[in-house]
């Protein structure tokens, strides 16, 4: 059996479980550096854990004892000490929808709510804090990334709680909040002319250049496996249990695949029961190289160049989009895709059923819930979990104009009472043009 890693630091010795970087493709084998792509055939590479160890060691009640963030779940990250960066990000609720679920006819629909996930409201928290805390343990001192806005918010916000440098990189044309949502923590931030794909390619020769820790690029193998913990926090929610049917959001196609490995690693360990889980994707039209490829039944993904309200989701060359696909395929999902029109009902249905305000990516994920609900690919019984990753405070741009204006009114009795009538009555005619 392979010996768990054992690292001290100054006043702090602690257990890791993780042994090494394994290359997805050819299988090969490397040190736990700053590396994400292998050497011999330049497959991207995954952290390995000692599962037997973990199997001896971890158990329920010991998660169940943890801190009430993602750091529950540290012996299966790929930190080393117990010196972590946690700033409480994790276990958002999981909410039993009622009224969304009447709407669609599910029986046993749940949202995970990481639109409230902390410090800058969206899932990339996750993936930040397990990115930067192994980061800190290679010695970097400045960190980046390249992001559609999310990740540039989390990266720059966390990095100010860790006191280190960050430069972080966004396409230029992105959404005001997250713009502001990354400037207000005093980084560097370069706006960059193109779109997602060509920022990342300029972020790949700084860091080779600069030697920063890129959390999505030199860091990726790390940083992937924060989205692990939103799979753990739903087996743990529902009691130790999967679900029967998972639907999520596709940009590069990393949180898919991590979330199903974390259902895989709560098995392999034995902390919940062996079982089937479907996994079903979700794409906006204007950038859906995955959706098109299972449409197409490829095995193959070509990119796109991105065009979308859903900029989060905008990434034409996902870097997991062939194992995102192959999930979907193998486990009986589907992958669908959505019009920016249909995005925006997507955020308005979710807010009015449920009261939460998701942005673009979000709303992408609920209109495809609804339109595989629709073609009968989810089945009313089965627990079926939808993946909510982001604010809508993010991104009110995409829905300016399509929810309304408020009544003004004169500070009057009279004028009031108008204005109420005037209200009544529209919400009459819309459901006349409904029942029609």
């Amino acid at each position: 059996m392979t010996q768990a890693i054992k690292t001290q630091t100054q006043t702090q010795t602690s257990t890791a479980y993780f042994k090494a970087l394994k290359c997805k493709e050819c299988g090969a084998e490397y040190e736990l550096k700053a590396s994400n792509v292998c050497e011999l055939c330049f497959g991207p590479l995954e952290v390995m854990y000692d599962y037997s160890a973990l199997r001896l060691t971890v158990t329920r009640e010991k998660i169940q004892a943890g801190p009430n963030s993602i750091w529950r779940y540290r012996s299966f990250l790929p930190v080393a000490t117990d010196n972590v960066i946690d700033v409480g990000t994790g276990m958002t609720p999981l909410v039993r929808s009622h009224r969304l679920a009447r709407r669609l006819g599910l029986n046993k629909l749940y949202i995970k709510n990481d639109a409230v996930n902390m410090p800058t409201l969206s899932f990339k928290d996750r993936v930040v804090s397990v990115a930067l805390s192994r980061a800190r343990e290679l010695g970097f001192t400045t960190v980046s990334c390249a992001s559609t806005g999310n990740l540039a918010n989390s990266t720059a916000a966390i990095a100010a709680h860790a006191g280190l440098d960050c430069c972080v990189f966004i396409p230029a044309d992105l959404e005001a909040g997250k713009i502001i949502g990354s400037l207000i923590y005093s980084p560097t931030l370069m706006a960059v002319k193109g779109n997602y794909d060509q920022v990342n390619r300029l972020c790949s020769e700084v860091a080779n250049t600069h030697g920063w820790g890129f959390v999505n690029i030199n860091l990726r193998p790390y940083y992937s496996e924060g989205s692990k913990t939103l799979g753990f926090e739903v087996a743990e929610q529902l009691g130790w249990e999967l679900p029967d049917h998972v639907v999520a959001p596709l940009a590069s196609g990393s949180l898919f695949t991590k979330i199903y490995k974390g259902f895989q690693e709560f098995i392999e360990v034995g902390l919940v029961e062996n079982k089937s889980v479907r996994f079903s994707g979700a794409q906006a039209e204007g950038c859906s190289p995955i959706a098109q490829a299972f449409k197409e039944e490829r095995d193959f993904i070509k990119p796109v160049k991105p065009n979308t309200i859903a900029k989060s989701l905008a990434i034409g060359n996902p870097a997991d989009g062939i194992y995102a696909l192959e999930l979907a395929q193998k486990t009986g999902g589907n992958i669908e895709s959505v019009n920016d029109a249909e995005i925006i009902d997507g955020i308005k249905l979710l807010a009015e059923t449920e009261g939460i305000f998701t942005e673009t990516a979000g709303g992408t994920t609920v209109a495809v819930l609804k339109k595989l609900v629709e073609a009968g690919k989810i089945d009313p019984d089965e627990t079926t979990v939808v993946y909510i990753t982001g604010n809508g405070l993010k991104t009110q741009e995409a829905i300016q104009g399509y929810v309304g204006e408020p009544l003004t009114i004169d500070a009057k009795l009279d004028s009031f009472e108008r204005a109420l009538e005037r209200s009544r009555t529209l919400d009459r005619l819309e459901w006349q043009q409904v029942l029609v």
